[in-house]
């Protein structure tokens, strides 16, 4: 993450993970963060609300990276003055598709760079209820962030809600399961795996009869969509623990 996870936030959340680990949630008191963290109680409320909060406070500042990050590669709004209004400008060389993976390419390497608390969080979201309710919420924000700048950015003829939310939903179900497994295992290194997740999402969602249509050239792929080539819904159902490859291979199989 950048330096907007100032020292004062990372000892904040540093000692609070800390604490709830070898405490527990519960037992654990806001002035007890506090003092750990060498800050006064109302400078710990001034930036995190409550316990819960600050578990969950590195979300709050990746999500802002993220919707940063993908502005940058929004289509111009500039006015045409033959016309005398307002057009939008899409750059053709933009892959939208690819800038989504990026985006969440850069919460997996935020998780894996932040390792002991990274698992700590892990751990203690198996152990409180209340907090796994609230990383569903989370995922949530980072699902529709990406939706929001697929409709955006993908040029008119080529974007629809449906397909937004389907590639949304695939990227943060594809990076959340490599996630999981890197967490199981951090000795392991999975980045090339969520890498080659990714690229297989992307394909299938530039394939011929796909609702994507054909890739920008600097993308590097080959896919042309094909004439008379219809649109449809794409569902795939899995179970809750399937793994990246099993997404991957359930919306590639169900776009072929």
């Amino acid at each position: 993450m950048t330096a907007v996870r100032t020292h004062t936030h990372a000892q904040a959340v540093d000692a609070a993970i800390d604490l709830f680990s070898r405490q527990g949630y519960e037992q654990t008191t806001v002035e007890e963060i506090a003092d750990a963290a060498q800050v006064s109680r109302a400078t710990f409320f001034r930036r995190f609300r409550s316990k819960e909060d600050v578990v969950f406070a590195d979300h709050e500042l990746l999500l802002e990276e993220v919707v940063v990050m993908l502005a940058a590669t929004r289509p111009e709004a500039r006015d045409s003055v033959e016309a005398g209004t307002r057009e939008t400008v899409w750059d053709p060389a933009v892959d939208p598709y690819l800038e989504v993976c990026r985006a969440a390419r850069l919460v997996f390497d935020h998780h894996v760079g932040q390792r002991e608390t990274s698992l700590a969080r892990h751990r203690l979201l198996q152990e409180v209820p209340a907090l796994r309710d609230r990383e569903l919420v989370t995922t949530h924000r980072y699902e529709r962030a990406f939706t929001a700048y697929l409709r955006d950015t993908l040029p008119p003829d080529r974007s629809t809600t449906t397909m937004s939310i389907a590639f949304a939903a695939s990227v943060v179900a594809v990076h959340n399961a490599v996630l999981r497994r890197w967490l199981r295992n951090p000795h392991l290194d999975l980045r090339p795996d969520l890498e080659e997740a990714f690229a297989e999402l992307r394909r299938a969602a530039w394939a011929p009869g796909a609702e994507g249509g054909t890739p920008p050239a600097s993308t590097g792929t080959s896919d042309q969509a094909g004439e008379g080539s219809t649109r449809r819904v794409v569902v795939a159902v899995l179970d809750a623990d399937a793994d990246a490859d099993d997404v991957a291979r359930a919306v590639r199989d169900v776009l072929a």
